[in-house]
């Protein structure tokens, strides 16, 4: 899956041994396999830190300024990115969204937005039931989660280390909550840190006095994903008390998470706030990016609106011009 700009073959999110260029949107490892030894990359230099920091196997060779190319801020998280291009051989600008969040998080650039003749959009929740709510109002009912249930035992936040986990850690910190969290997780917010983000929390590997003062008293914890039910069994029999797991994902809408609580607080834009983004895009024709499925439903549903939209099948035909 490429895009032709000025003399090179980018391809965007993926490996394709055709391309001259891989564009990285962001450091999550499902939009990494592009990367490879002896292939430049553009991306930005947070990502680059993120994914050399969470896969030593991994290292980025940055391209540099790329002629008609553009970077801009998606607000999914940290460091990830929008390519905006200007394409000679397609006489158009070209945008590709990788994951974005049209939303405020406290814990990302905020978006960019720029008009463009092409669209290559995200399709990550494609039906128009996929409607999450204000962010504002599902931060604040975490909050009040976190402060009345704390009272009653440990809370325990299953979550993505990169990106979903600095967000919850952030929500806690402006109740003045501080949050333990893994070794995977510490990793992270130390670059988050380093990078500008404002983040309090205390590292399960931590061998300090305070580390256990505070656990001498019902805590916030926030853990990867992996063996989620695991930690909270073995948090309840350590410390002897109740754990409450709760998971905070923009699926909380659709599915049950096997948690105590769930909140549908995603990083990625929900349907309604998708076609805001197009429209403020403005383009004359929207391809929608994703699995094979969730680009198919997304595309109907555009198209069922009004759009000019249909599934992304690997390139921007030539003659694109003459689809519209």
């Amino acid at each position: 899956m490429a895009v032709i700009v000025n003399g090179h073959s980018i391809a965007i999110d993926c490996w394709d041994p055709e391309s001259t260029l891989n564009f990285v949107s962001h450091a999550h490892s499902d939009h990494i396999s592009g990367i490879r030894k002896n292939k430049k990359v553009i991306a930005s230099r947070i990502t680059k830190e993120l994914v050399e920091r969470r896969d030593h196997r991994k290292e980025i060779d940055l391209a540099g300024d790329v002629k008609g190319v553009t970077m801009l801020n998606a607000g999914h998280i940290l460091g990830s990115r929008q390519m905006y291009a200007e394409s000679e051989e397609l006489g158009a600008s070209v945008l590709y969204s990788g994951d974005y969040q049209m939303g405020s998080v406290s814990v990302a650039e905020p978006i960019d937005l720029r008009e463009a003749d092409i669209l290559i959009i995200d399709s990550t929740y494609p039906e128009p039931s996929d409607v999450f709510g204000e962010r504002e109002r599902i931060i604040l009912s975490i909050q009040k989660f976190i402060r009345n249930t704390i009272k009653k035992g440990i809370v325990l936040f299953s979550s993505y280390a990169l990106g979903k986990a600095q967000e919850i850690n952030g929500i806690a910190n402006e109740i003045d909550i501080l949050p333990l969290v893994d070794r995977k997780i510490a990793s992270v917010n130390e670059l988050y840190v380093k990078n500008g983000m404002k983040l309090e929390y205390l590292s399960a590997e931590d061998e300090s006095e305070e580390l256990e003062s505070f656990l001498r008293d019902n805590f916030l914890a926030i853990t990867s994903m992996r063996n989620f039910n695991e930690i909270a069994v073995k948090l309840s029999n350590v410390y002897g008390r109740r754990v409450y797991t709760a998971v905070a994902s923009g699926f909380a809408k659709n599915f049950n998470m096997g948690s105590y609580a769930q909140f549908p607080l995603s990083d990625h834009s929900d349907f309604r706030q998708a076609l805001e983004y197009i429209d403020a895009c403005s383009p004359s024709k929207i391809y929608t990016r994703g699995n094979r499925g969730s680009s198919s439903i997304f595309a109907k549903n555009l198209s069922r609106l009004g759009y000019p939209a249909e599934v992304f099948n690997g390139s921007i035909p030539a003659e694109w011009r003459k689809t519209l």
